[in-house]
């Protein structure tokens, strides 16, 4: 794990760089849940944060640089994690499902807590049944994915 001083001196913690960052044993550890959102979402990242870097030169941005750009900084807050709160497996799913999907591209960077708690909330209160198999590994369909996506759109 790559540890970024960037990261942190912007408050992201934990500042743990994903460009940098291998793992020896790969996704085989990894729930399939999390293999299943992990690919597109570390594709995303990291175009957002070459992106992010050109356009510190104040450059022109078309709008579908402009649209990475704002969906990278959601990623980027959800992300986050205060120091001392653990998430269930199944809450963090939902939620990076949420933002995978453009369900948060609405939701201003700043609001972003409130937006993922009540993600969090409705998939453990609507959800329970798909909440548990992710829960033990299982691996979850293109309808459990809608589903997830369903249930984070109505939370927010």
């Amino acid at each position: 794990i790559y540890l970024s001083p960037d990261l942190f001196q912007k408050g992201i913690l934990p500042a743990v760089d994903v460009g940098k960052s291998v793992s020896r044993v790969g996704g085989k550890t990894q729930l399939s849940a999390y293999r299943a959102v992990a690919g597109d979402l570390r594709l995303s990242y990291s175009q957002f944060e070459e992106l992010e870097a050109f356009a510190r030169f104040g450059t022109q941005l078309d709008e579908d640089t402009r649209k990475t750009l704002e969906r990278g900084r959601r990623v980027r807050e959800v992300l986050k994690q205060p120091q001392y709160a653990p998430m269930g497996v199944a809450e963090q799913i939902a939620v990076l499902v949420a933002v995978n999907e453009g369900v948060l591209d609405s939701i201003a960077p700043e609001k972003m807590a409130g937006a993922e708690r009540r993600i969090r909330e409705a998939a453990t209160e609507n959800l329970g049944d798909l909440c548990h198999r992710i829960e033990q590994g299982e691996k979850i369909s293109k309808n459990d994915m809608e589903a997830l996506k369903e249930t984070a759109a109505n939370a927010v």
